[in-house]
């Protein structure tokens, strides 16, 4: 499993991505971010999903680039062309995969600017090649696993939040996914992209780089549940205590 976040915000993007493989009883770190860059063509792709499938798609869709990469001046149509990949590579590997007892599984982030996009655009690929767009409405995306992280995300993140503070909520996305999920943990990749610049920058975190961050956090949240009302218990004690009489 895996932990890939993708927001979408007014002032750009942020996504995180998670580096542990497992396999088995194997574990081992591999990066999971793919970013190509040149002049107003600025897009990253995060995977959650088989590595080999992972490798395949990404290795196909690195010669689409060398070879077509004029052709995409927005990013529907990158992610499209991705997209095709992942499709391609099911169609060669799907049946011997299900011989061998495994689906076939890739699900992606896609996300940047291109030189004819209006502002920023994240995606969502499923396995069989279809997409989602990123709106305001829902401005953001996990694949893997996508459970724990998400109740802070809908509690406080809007479209108008800063990078800064979507960068804040996204670590503690992770983290709290990280503390109930084995198979998630450091290094985290980092991206940020901001509207119009058609610049990515990435940033690998290290645990110690965050853990202090992580121990402040659970701090404010044992002390908010001290500091919580508790007159909403009184009905049911009471009872308890008329009980016991």
């Amino acid at each position: 499993m895996t932990f890939c976040l993708g927001v979408k915000v007014a002032k750009g993007l942020v996504a995180i991505a998670d580096t542990r493989i497992t396999s088995g009883s194997e574990v081992s770190t591999n990066k999971k971010v793919f970013i190509h860059q040149s002049n107003h063509h600025s897009m990253f792709i995060m995977t959650a999903g088989l590595r080999s499938v992972r490798d395949k798609a990404i290795t196909y869709f690195k010669e689409a680039l060398e070879q077509q990469d004029h052709k995409f001046d927005k990013m529907y149509k990158a992610v499209n062309a991705f997209g095709e990949q992942v499709k391609r590579v099911a169609a060669e590997d799907k049946f011997s995969l299900k011989e061998a007892g495994l689906a076939f599984n890739l699900s992606a982030l896609i996300g940047g600017q291109l030189e004819n996009d209006d502002e920023h655009k994240l995606y969502m690929l499923y396995p069989e090649g279809n997409w989602i767009e990123v709106t305001e409405g829902s401005p953001f995306i996990i694949i893997g696993q996508s459970n724990y992280g998400k109740p802070i995300l809908y509690r406080n993140l809007k479209y108008n939040t800063s990078l800064q503070e979507v960068l804040k909520l996204g670590f503690l996305a992770f983290d709290s996914t990280r503390v109930s999920a084995n198979d998630v943990d450091f290094p985290i990749d980092v991206i940020l992209c901001e509207k119009n610049s058609f610049n990515i920058v990435e940033h690998r975190y290290e645990k110690q780089d965050l853990e202090q961050i992580s121990y402040q956090w659970n701090a404010l949240l044992n002390a908010s549940v001290q500091k919580l009302s508790t007159d909403w218990m009184e009905p049911i004690f009471s009872k308890s205590l008329e009980v016991g009489e």
